[in-house]
């Protein structure tokens, strides 16, 4: 007879990190990681955020909350727990493990102030029934470089290019982050010691592509992009026939960034540029000749839950006046269930309960999927997932939450 689980999820000691690390890694497959990659995400673990399930002496059950700011529509940052290391031992499945880790964690974001928690799902189908929403996609694509020409704008040729040891330049391409999360829903500030993860390298999961590399752009002596990415060597009866594996690009823009593309497109021996994790609106799409040789896809990326449902509400601002009653369910969370007035405009919000007619029904869920302005309230509606009791409230909430701006995550976590 299989053993009961002595205690629920408690707050992580760091004397115990390796073995709840292990239990992760094993629940993802089991392929041991580098002592680099080891090291640098036990430096970024947030020990008294981090939970662990033991049955016994033995871990059975992983999760964590990083402390992340993210912008929200409107530009502002909003603090989010950004969930992470959530396993579980498969010797314990079906036994309210998760379950039991999500209470406490959601329990825990409440109390901490946080209206927001946000995470990548490794299976999209376990975390709709904790209250989490598909919020934003990324793009991914494999560029015909041959057959799909590129179009640059006028200042392209203004742009300096150079080689530069990823690392070297690390501090300048993180301030050209920084200068782009303000303008983005979705994206977060890196906290201190992130910036390393961007860096890590091991030879296990290039597929066969080179070392990291690095190109920089720059304008009057200062960096305005940056581009990191790998190139698999391949060669076939006709020749070379290579991709460039594109890690991440940034620039301040758009020459800098037409500049950087430009570069990645011309590379030697290459036939294919190969991207991942990119925003839905990204300017290359706009550029290229013929979208069809570039294989366009999407793939969902963050998946957000209001943990409050008037703070989160209230923190973003809205791209046309709105003034709608939601009547929101969240049996998970109860606290948040009930009818919410939203009043607000490009200028600010509010958001209180209220005993008014529901205007607007849906779940915690369906409303983090719209929260960040990439899924319209309208098509989350013709899924049958929003009702409309109002006529008209619909239309305007909609409008109301969308974004000029795709939201995006630009990395995982």
């Amino acid at each position: 007879m299989a053993s009961d689980v002595a205690i629920g999820p408690r707050v992580l000691r760091q004397d115990e990190w390796d073995p709840w690390y292990d239990n992760l890694i094993r629940a993802f497959g089991g392929v041991p990681e580098s002592a680099e990659e080891r090291q640098a995400w036990r430096a970024v673990t947030e020990f008294d955020r981090s939970l662990g399930v033991w049955d016994g002496d033995a871990c059975v059950g992983t999760a964590g909350a990083y402390s992340f700011r993210m912008t929200v529509p409107g530009g502002a940052p909003v603090s989010a727990a950004g969930v992470t290391m959530v396993s579980v031992a498969a010797t314990h499945r079906r036994r309210g493990v998760l379950t039991s880790m999500m209470r406490r964690q959601l329990d825990d974001v409440r109390s901490w102030g946080e209206p927001l928690a946000v995470l990548t799902a490794s299976e999209p189908a376990i975390y709709g029934r904790f209250g989490y929403g598909a919020a934003t996609f990324q793009l991914q694509a494999e560029i015909d470089t041959n057959r799909a020409g590129l179009s640059v704008p006028a200042g392209t040729d203004d742009v300096r290019l150079r080689y530069a040891a990823p690392a070297d330049v690390l501090d300048a391409c993180e301030a050209v982050y920084a200068r782009l999360v303000p303008a983005r829903p979705g994206m977060v500030e890196r906290p201190a010691g992130w910036a390393r993860l961007t860096l890590l390298d091991p030879e296990s999961e290039r597929g066969g592509a080179s070392p990291l590399q690095c190109v920089v752009a720059e304008r009057d002596g200062e960096v305005t992009g940056y581009a990191r990415y790998r190139v698999k060597p391949n060669w076939d009866s006709g020749g070379p026939e290579g991709t460039v594996v594109l890690s991440d690009l940034d620039a301040l823009d758009p020459a800098s960034g037409a500049a950087l593309w430009r570069f990645l497109y011309g590379i030697d021996l290459t036939s294919t540029l190969s991207v991942r994790m990119r925003p839905v609106d990204d300017a290359w799409q706009y550029l290229v000749s013929d979208i069809r040789r570039c294989l366009p896809r999407l793939k969902d990326a963050l998946y957000v839950r209001l943990v409050d449902v008037g703070a989160a509400l209230e923190a973003r601002t809205y791209q046309a006046p709105v003034d709608v009653v939601f009547e929101v369910a969240d049996d998970f969370c109860p606290w948040n269930s009930g009818r919410w007035r939203l009043s607000g405009d490009a200028k600010g919000a509010s958001c209180e309960r209220t005993s008014d007619a529901a205007e607007v029904a849906l779940s915690v869920r369906e409303l983090g999927a719209a929260y960040l302005g990439g899924v319209p309230l309208t098509a989350l509606a013709a899924a049958g997932r929003v009702r409309e009791l109002r006529r008209g409230a619909l239309a305007e909430a909609s409008v109301g939450f969308g974004s000029a701006v795709a939201p995006w995550l630009p990395h995982g976590f």
